[in-house]
Parts: structure tokens; C-alpha cells; sequence
């Protein structure tokens, strides 16, 4: 349990400086704070884009319309495509349709539309639950790559420390 607290407290950084820091150990404190701000960024990132692909299909579910649309394009993250409305209008969304998954390029898929906003489109029977998993993947490989970060930074500085120690014992014999 103490190796398990030391451990903590050197991979996570502190805040403020003590009155016997040096140069280096305030650059690598410095260091791990941005690692673990960057960290925190990337979570807060993933967040959004939940709370956005809930939002987008919240206003699609007050104005909702159903249409047989056509895939012009199809991509993991977009796909385009062009869909006609009861009144005969053709659309093609700027940004392609929500939830692109398993499309492919020719295919006749239903989709769910904004009857005020026609460019906000999403796949039949999809919704925001499937952007919880890509953002959550993108969450942890943030923090896992924050880690790997704060350990090197530990090793950095845990050498530094060892090379300091031997160059003061050698300058006192």
C-alpha cells in the first residue's frame, strides 16, 4: 500500500512548488501538469461529442420526419447522401448523415430528419448511444497515453535525481 501511495505522488503532479525545487523539477512538475490538463481535454472532448449526438437527436425527435434516402458515398465517419421530402424538395446535407456506420455507397437506407434544419439527417432506428463507445475509446486512450507520459516524466526526473545525487557525493569526497 505505501509503494502503491509513493507511486502516486510521483506520477501525479502538484500544484504548487516547494521552497527547495530546482530548475528541472519545476520544468518536469510543469510538465506533468499540462500532461494530465492535455488528458483532462481529450475526456472533456468525448463528453461533448456525446452531449452533441444527444442534442442533435433530440431536435430531430421534436421535428421528425421519415424519408428514403439514397447513399452517395459511404466512409466510417461520413457518408452523403440525398433524400427527397413529402413537398418534393431534394436534400444533400453539407455534412452527410449521422451514425455513417455499415453504409454502403449505392444503398437504399431510411432516414430520420429535422423538419426545420433538412441538413440534420440520421440513420433510421440510430441514436446517440452509438457515439458513447468511439468517445469513450478516445477517453481512455487519452489517459493511457497520459500515463505512459507521466511515467517517462517520473523516469526523467528519478534519473536526474540519481545523476544530482552522485555528482554531490562525488563533489564532497
Amino acid at each position: 500500500m505505501k509503494r502503491l501511495f509513493i507511486m502516486w505522488r510521483s506520477l501525479v503532479p502538484r500544484l504548487y512548488s516547494v521552497p527547495c525545487e530546482t530548475r528541472s523539477q519545476r520544468i518536469l512538475r510543469r510538465v506533468r501538469i499540462g500532461i494530465v490538463i492535455a488528458a483532462c481535454l481529450v475526456t472533456l472532448q468525448s463528453v461533448l461529442l456525446v452531449l452533441g449526438a444527444w442534442r442533435n437527436d433530440r431536435q430531430i425527435q421534436r421535428h421528425i420526419g421519415v424519408a428514403e434516402a439514397n447513399v452517395l458515398s459511404a466512409g466510417p465517419r461520413r457518408s452523403t447522401i440525398e433524400f427527397v421530402t413529402p413537398d418534393r424538395v431534394t436534400y444533400r446535407p453539407e455534412l452527410g448523415v449521422l451514425y455513417p456506420s455499415e453504409l454502403d455507397t449505392g444503398m437504399r437506407i431510411y432516414v430520420e430528419y429535422d423538419r426545420n434544419n433538412p441538413d440534420l439527417v440520421r440513420v433510421q432506428h440510430r441514436n446517440a448511444s452509438l457515439a458513447i463507445i468511439p468517445a469513450g475509446s478516445i477517453a481512455v486512450v487519452g489517459w493511457l497515453i497520459a500515463s505512459a507520459a507521466l511515467l517517462g516524466v517520473t523516469f526523467v526526473e528519478t534519473r536526474l535525481a540519481r545523476d544530482t545525487a552522485k555528482a554531490t557525493a562525488a563533489d564532497q569526497d
